[in-house]
Parts: structure tokens; sequence; C-alpha cells
């Protein structure tokens, strides 16, 4: 079994910083992307973040320029690094990692941004 264990949401004002970071535990032989998406209330889930393997790195539109995505392979965690946050990126923040071919998925951590 594969557990993701997210950190690092809460309420921040905007403008201002947050840094996720999702552990990833159990059996775990390689990861081959890790990544955060986002759902806020009445939308779909959209992608924030993905890294792969190898270091290549997409982001949302949105997010761009604003966000930053990182991890330690040794450490099996995905972090991302959130500046400038506006309203609109208030949302429950989920990380997925795709390890085997098989989709994990963490239980979400709640980001919200007062204006």
């Amino acid at each position: 079994q594969v557990q993701l264990v997210e950190s690092g949401g809460g309420l921040v004002q905007a403008g201002g910083s947050l840094i996720l970071s999702c552990a990833a535990s159990g059996r775990i032989f390689s990861i081959n992307t890790m990544g955060w998406y986002r759902q806020a209330p009445g939308k779909q889930r959209e992608l924030v973040a993905r890294i792969t393997s190898g270091g290549s790195t997409t982001y949302g539109d949105s997010m761009k320029g604003r966000f930053t995505i990182s991890k330690d392979s040794g450490r099996n965690t995905v972090y991302l690094q959130m500046n400038s946050l506006q309203p609109e990126d208030t949302a429950v923040y989920y990380c997925n990692m795709n390890i085997r071919a098989i989709g994990y998925w963490g239980q979400g951590t709640q980001v919200t941004v007062s204006s």
C-alpha cells in the first residue's frame, strides 16, 4: 500500500505565500510523476503543477510565475511553493503521484486566501 500525506495548507492573506508538502510512504519502488491538483467549490479539479522523475515541470496557466514545484526523491516528497496568492487560489489542494502506472491521491489540504 502507498499513502500520501499532505501538510502546509491554511489561511493566508492575498499576496502571501504558503508551502505545501506531500510525502509518500509504503511500497514505493519508483515514482514516475509527482504533482498537485486543486478543486474549488463547484469547479472541476485542475492541474496546479507536475514534475517528472527527470525533473521536467508543467504548470497550470494561472500558476505560472507564481508557483514552483520541487521534489526530494530520496524522501519521496514533493513540495509546492505558492507565492502571490489570490482569493481565486482558494481550493482544496491534492497531492498526486504516479507510481508504477498507478495514480495515488492524498486526502487534500485546504488553502484559503482572504482578500
